[in-house]
């Protein structure tokens, strides 16, 4: 049963051999496509929305994620990677699973009025941790119980968003047995407790990086095999300690852990040795230009991880070190630096930055089956963006346009089944303002516990 048709769209597929078309989808009672294609719809006796032209395409896919992290914006601004993120947890070090609920709501309801209606969330650890120059390693500053991780968990299921479940298996902060059962305790919680359609899977926190032997690579292998899920490394992130970071890449491979179930967020400085083993085995790679950028943390060389064969996403990561959620400057930043490090403007077109965002994100993560594009059978998750409001002039080239021209203020609607999330410039969700007034209350007092302060105070809005 049509319950849904959106009628006289610029349609942005992402899927098929036509970049666009002008013409309609159809969206059934389960919340998926059922239908799409040009000129005008069959009769219909469902809700009937007419966008007189503007764009509709597919939500972004974020496929590196930190949800959480939006009270920290604007932290550690001239920092690079190891010290912004110890600035980070240091924020943290008190706060406790409720407040982990609130952050990761109001991060989940951020993305998806940025028109973000799927992501790969890596939670913030039950362990909270610093990093150690000195040993390269990751050290307990504190731990947490277990619903610090379901609360998080939970918040996205409240939310709305779909969302791959990222955890940390923190084997060398706490006993093994320990680390091993409540990886698969989250992994269970979230599988029945999360909406099957909102639910895209569990996945390891990939963390070899900071490790201090290979046994982390084996448990991780394990955990993968036992749970049934994926695993996404952060991995040669950033120029610091470089050496020591690429020494790494062979406790993986030793441990039978590179293959498609695995994907390298950032990958921004691999060898090349690194680099034909990762596609030999048919992993992914995941990229953050936004973050990378404002770290310092380099930039990756995008058509050369694309050329070796490798799958390629992109990601917002932190809302603390993206800063803003966006996805059109993070598709404009990553564009605009492949065509300058390469010297080439025909290095990456606006459509490889839209399916880079969209389902090349999505498959890098495993979830291309169900988002990532407009194709019938697929969640009708899309997004309206109204090219004439702010106008961006004479449409000559409708993906150029939305790609190079459109920014969030032409963000009309989110849809997520079929159903707004995010329209007229509010979220549909009833705590929408509720999570940003705990975000700001929960976010400064934790963080005032461990003596930091906001230089400005703000007057929360009476309810």
């Amino acid at each position: 049963m049509t319950t849904l048709t959106v009628r006289n769209a610029t349609l942005l597929p992402v899927a098929g051999a036509r970049e666009w078309l002008h013409g309609w989808l159809t969206v059934d009672s389960d919340g998926r496509i059922s239908g799409i294609g040009e000129g005008d719809p069959p009769p219909t006796d469902g809700e009937i929305i007419d966008v007189a032209g503007k764009f509709v395409a597919p939500g972004f896919v974020s496929a590196h994620s930190h949800i959480y992290t939006g009270g920290m914006r604007g932290v550690a601004p001239d920092s690079t990677l190891y010290p912004w993120v110890t600035r980070n947890t240091e924020m943290l070090l008190t706060a406790q699973a409720e407040d982990l609920y609130w952050l990761t709501l109001a991060g989940s309801l951020d993305f998806l009025s940025n028109g973000v209606t799927s992501a790969y969330n890596f939670t913030q650890s039950r362990v909270l941790a610093l990093f150690d120059y000195a040993s390269s390693t990751m050290k307990a500053a504190a731990v947490q119980p277990i619903e610090f991780l379901t609360r998080q968990i939970d918040a996205g299921a409240d939310a709305g968003i779909r969302f791959v479940a990222s955890v940390r298996l923190d084997d060398e902060q706490l006993p093994e047995d320990e680390a091993l059962s409540v990886f698969g305790e989250v992994m269970d919680y979230a599988k029945t407790t999360v909406p099957p359609d909102h639910y895209l899977g569990g996945s390891v926190y990939g963390a070899v990086q900071w490790s201090s032997s290979p046994e982390t690579a084996r448990r991780e292998r394990a955990m993968m095999d036992r749970h049934g899920v994926t695993n996404q490394a952060h991995f040669v992130e950033t120029a610091e300690q470089l050496d020591i970071q690429q020494a790494k890449f062979d406790w993986y491979d030793q441990a039978g852990t590179l293959g498609p179930d695995f994907a390298f967020g950032h990958f921004v400085h691999p060898t090349d040795r690194m680099l034909e083993r990762a596609a030999h085995t048919g992993c992914a790679m995941v990229w953050q230009p936004l973050s990378n950028g404002r770290l310092g943390s380099g930039i990756a060389d995008i058509p050369r991880i694309l050329e070796s064969g490798m799958r390629v996403g992109i990601g917002l990561d932190d809302q603390s070190c993206t800063d803003v959620a966006d996805p059109f400057e993070n598709m404009r930043a990553g564009l605009y630096t492949q065509r300058a490090r390469h010297s080439d403007a025909s290095i990456l077109s606006p459509a490889d930055m839209l399916r880079l965002h969209t389902l090349g994100a999505a498959a890098a993560i495993g979830v291309a089956d169900r988002v990532g594009s407009l194709e019938v059978g697929k969640y009708a998750d899309f997004v309206i963006v109204d090219p004439n409001n702010p106008d961006t002039g004479p449409i000559w080239d409708p993906v150029a346009t939305y790609v190079l021209a459109c920014t969030l203020r032409n963000l009309e609607s989110v849809y997520v089944g079929g159903r707004p999330a995010w329209t007229a410039g509010h979220s549909t969700h009833p705590l929408a303002q509720r999570a940003i007034d705990e975000q700001h209350e929960r976010m400064v007092r934790v963080a005032g516990e461990s003596g930091f302060r906001p230089a400005v105070s703000r007057q929360v809005r009476p309810r």
